[in-house]
């Protein structure tokens, strides 16, 4: 569901909106959260066929820190926070994925 698919639900159902429940659009972040979550899309990823997805492979980092212009040791410091956050999110969800596929074949 889009943000505007929830206000207009709100709308004609006259529920009060709990922006807290609202879907965010990539307008409702600050510039610098969006080049982070661009930077981790652009990293490559780690796969391992028994394993699953490992994490983001780091190597071209400065590359794409450069390229989006990110030069200061503070700027460095928060894009780092975005993309770990980003990365073990990512981490958790394909370990449990790959849990709840080895739960079926279990059974």
């Amino acid at each position: 569901m889009t943000k505007d698919q929830y206000l207009r639900m709100c709308e004609q159902t006259g529920e009060e909106i709990d922006w807290d429940r609202c879907p965010p659009e990539p307008e409702d972040f600050p510039e610098s959260t969006l080049t982070g979550i661009t930077i981790f899309n652009e990293l490559g990823d780690r796969v391992y066929p028994d394993v699953g997805y490992v994490g983001k492979d780091f190597t071209n980092l400065n590359l794409l820190f450069d390229l989006h212009g990110i030069k200061t040791k503070a700027e460095i410091d928060w894009q780092m926070e975005i993309l770990l956050f980003l990365e073990n999110r990512t981490i958790e969800e394909s370990q449990q994925k790959i849990k709840a596929a080895h739960d079926k074949m279990k059974k």
